[in-house]
């Protein structure tokens, strides 16, 4: 039996491959009548990092910047989304209609995208990744990789074309 793919995980670091990448979870999601969920993670800062924020202002202050970055970075995506539905959908409102949610959410990449993928029972994780070298990928790893290996879903990994970059985006 052919499995069913009505859920697709569109993991998203809102780069400049990031239209790219997108058209392909757009292209599936047509293609097999299923829903978009993107989703972006902001890295926290460090324990240094915060403290040195903490210095200038309070724990209170600082949680209420957090929070404005992430409604900031949940509204660009939302927006570039919508562009990128509109370009290339047109007027088709069955097709603007794919992405059922955008989650952005602060933390590690790989834990959010691995977290939101069991959350919300995805059947499909779509993402990009940029050409390494091999020694780069064995010393430091990717998110793509470290998404590849540990997922229980399957991930398609779009290659990003070396120096894309799309305007508008």
């Amino acid at each position: 039996m052919l499995p069913k793919i009505k859920k697709i995980l569109y993991a998203t670091g809102m780069g400049a491959g990031a239209p790219h990448v997108f058209r392909y979870a757009l292209t599936m999601a047509s293609q097999l009548d299923a829903q978009i969920i993107a989703v972006s993670a902001i890295e926290p800062l460090s324990d240094f990092a915060q403290s040195l924020v903490e210095l200038h202002v309070s724990h209170q202050d600082a949680e209420q910047m957090h929070l404005e970055a992430r409604n900031q970075a949940k509204q660009r995506l939302r927006e570039r989304i919508s562009k990128l539905c509109e370009k290339e959908c047109g007027i088709d409102p069955r097709c603007n209609n794919r992405v059922s949610l955008i989650q952005v959410e602060e933390g590690h990449p790989v834990e959010i995208i691995l977290a939101n993928a069991k959350r919300h029972d995805v059947d499909l994780i779509i993402m990009g990744s940029h050409r390494h070298s091999v020694v780069g990928d064995a010393l430091l790893g990717t998110n793509t990789h470290k998404v590849l290996h540990s997922a229980s879903q399957p991930v398609l990994v779009v290659r990003i074309p070396d120096g894309y970059h799309e305007e508008g985006f």
